[in-house]
């Protein structure tokens, strides 16, 4: 073990340098002339010079190079707290843009145009949404939870579809839930795995989310063709219509999720104490923040159904529903709400009076539960189901128009629905972002047009007859479907364009 030598230690804290003669150490020579390796050895051998040579030289910098070390330091401590501040702005910038207080001018909604005796309502949203949006309102309380409108978010999910849903969980969290907290209830036919529920490594769906989960097997007899249904004919069916390529058209489980969503999924007991739904499917995605509570939004404002899209949907999937919806019509007239408006559904003149296929895109959805429990839609989905018409199986009868036509029938006017433009929501190749006037710094996504859904489903260049207008466009009415004077939608067409031109209103205004 090597020992201190005190002689050595004390010419060096004197300004010496190890050696022969042990002569005074230049700092200046130092710096541009290293001393020779023999006396860095004799150094090196003893800890204790080392530390006491290294403390006097750190003692002998001139201040001048003191001073500039130190602002350097400082300097390089405050870049980096500028640069943390800047991250933190960036990352919660968008939930502090929309206040409580809005401009008019700006609110982020496209109203129908209403038929002359539905103009009055005692109902005002674009008022609601001024005095109820702000995102950094975080809703606590017993006297919110008390007034607090018995909703859930549902999703129709199997085990291997983890990853999707968990996607679409963690965006709406980040842009909603998180300030609001309404539980997230799972279905499946499948019983849902441990790994689907809680997972250690936190990549479950309980530990996606702050609020209460619940999971929910679909009764049997919910999820496979009624005793009704003759086998052989469906089974023709899924071999036609997955010749034709109708999307999804061969699968029996699409059929069967179909009628689920179109007539049972509110019909589940665990959806018995509740009021309102969101419909949440895996591999989605949310773009916007949303400053407000939708199911609140409905409930105060005596709405029914709120949609994201409206959407042309391929007719050879369902070829009868409308006709089976005239049949139904003539035999229960008594169901029909004095203020339906089909309008924007039927063409009159250029279609003799068929159904024109657009549709509320349904996989995005918030709905009155009551409403689809009403002696109305339950009719109407248990004509459709039956041993006379057996439309699911029969042919592809999709929950989307089913929805659509249901609400235009039995809820009311254009005033029981809501077009939610300001959530930015992308399903598969369908997908809408509202322009940045509108939601301002909200969201993370390339505006849409208003038309640009319309050919997602059906291609342009489908024969299937179309109807002249988009179906948003049809759905809002009024100005919206004015054209320019002397606009030609056959000629655009004749030259490459999708004849949506010439619109007097093109975008929000």
């Amino acid at each position: 073990m090597e020992k201190h030598n005190p002689t050595i230690a004390s010419k060096l804290s004197a300004g010496a340098h190890p050696g022969q003669g042990m002569e005074l150490f230049d700092f200046k020579a130092a710096s541009s002339e290293p001393p020779r390796k023999g006396k860095w050895r004799q150094l090196e051998c003893n800890q204790s010079i080392r530390a006491t040579f290294t403390d006097q030289a750190r003692l002998r910098l001139p201040s001048k190079y003191t001073r500039c070390i130190s602002v350097l330091r400082w300097t390089l401590i405050a870049l980096c707290l500028l640069l943390s501040a800047y991250l933190l702005y960036t990352i919660t910038a968008p939930l502090k843009i929309i206040s409580v207080h809005h401009d008019a001018a700006t609110l982020p909604v496209l109203r129908p145009a209403l038929a002359a005796n539905k103009q009055k309502t005692k109902h005002d949203p674009e008022k609601w949404l001024r005095d109820h949006s702000d995102l950094n309102h975080y809703e606590t309380g017993e006297e919110w939870f008390n007034d607090r409108p018995k909703a859930a978010i549902i999703s129709l999910v199997r085990n291997e579809e983890l990853e999707g849903i968990l996607q679409s969980m963690r965006q709406l969290e980040w842009h909603w839930n998180r300030r609001y907290n309404y539980p997230w209830m799972f279905f499946s036919e499948q019983t849902f795995t441990k790994e689907f529920k809680l997972k250690p490594t936190q990549a479950a769906t309980t530990n996606a989310t702050n609020a209460q989960t619940s999971y929910h097997l679909i009764p049997k007899n919910h999820w496979k063709p009624p005793p009704h249904i003759d086998v052989s004919r469906f089974h023709a069916s899924l071999s036609y219509l997955g010749t034709l390529g109708v999307g999804k058209g061969y699968l029996l489980s699409y059929r069967n999720m179909c009628r689920w969503n179109s007539g049972f999924f509110y019909q589940h007991p665990a959806l018995a104490p509740y009021d309102y739904y969101w419909r949440v499917e895996p591999d989605v995605h949310f773009f916007c923040a949303i400053p407000y509570d939708p199911f609140r939004f409905l409930r105060d404002n005596n709405i029914a159904y709120g949609f994201n899209m409206n959407i042309l949907d391929d007719a050879r999937s369902f070829a009868s529903l409308w006709k089976r919806t005239r049949e139904f019509m003539a035999q229960r007239p008594d169901l029909v709400h004095p203020d339906a408006d089909l309008s924007w559904l039927v063409d009159e003149t250029g279609n003799g009076g068929e159904y024109n296929n657009c549709q509320f895109f349904s996989n995005f959805e918030i709905g009155d539960l009551n409403f689809f429990r009403g002696e109305a839609n339950s009719a109407y989905f248990a004509y459709l189901d039956g041993a006379d018409v057996g439309g699911f199986y029969y042919e592809r009868f999709g929950d989307a128009p089913v929805h659509t036509l249901s609400v235009a029938l039995f809820a009311g006017g254009k005033d029981k629905m809501w077009y939610f433009r300001d959530i930015g929501y992308q399903h598969d190749i369908a997908r809408h972002c509202p322009r940045p006037e509108v939601r301002r710094g909200m969201c993370d996504c390339e505006a849409t047009g208003l038309d640009e859904n319309f050919y997602k489903l059906v291609p342009m260049e489908s024969p299937q007859r179309k109807p002249g207008d988009s179906c948003l466009r049809l759905w809002l009415g009024g100005s919206w479907l004015e054209r320019r004077e002397g606009y030609d939608a056959e000629v655009e067409r004749a030259l490459g364009g999708d004849g949506l031109g010439g619109y007097v209103r093109r975008e929000f205004e």
